[in-house]
């Protein structure tokens, strides 16, 4: 039984790809934070799922080099998950700038407290 892949870990890896086809997958892994064996199984299902592509490097002298290139789908899947990325960043950055504006006015009212009894 596979495991779905997180939409953010997929954001993630699809855009690198499109922009840097040729790193390898240690490479991914390290800039992505994944393991090694969690970004081949990234690349496989979405392989499998036909959003990338593997091309090796022909020139290459180093025949174990692949580049990752993003189809149609992986470029319409990219776009959806652009968005709901976004969306949840927007999210999250409401609540944070809700929670910080909530400590100032606690700080403020705690200075203004603390004033008040000197």
């Amino acid at each position: 039984m596979s495991k779905p892949i997180d939409d953010d870990v997929r954001f993630r890896l699809l855009r690198l790809l499109e922009t840097h086809p040729e790193k390898s997958q240690r490479e991914l892994s390290e800039e992505v934070g994944l393991s090694l064996g969690a970004i081949n199984y990234v690349i496989k299902a979405l392989v499998d799922k036909g959003e990338v592509k593997i091309n090796n490097f022909r020139a290459s002298n180093n025949k174990l080099r692949y580049a990752y290139i993003l189809t149609p789908s992986g470029i319409e899947a990219k776009a959806r998950l652009t968005a709901g990325f976004l969306q949840r960043k927007y999210a999250e950055y409401e609540a944070l700038k809700a929670e910080i504006e909530a400590l100032e006015g606690d700080l403020s009212n705690g200075q203004q407290a603390a004033k008040s009894v000197k």
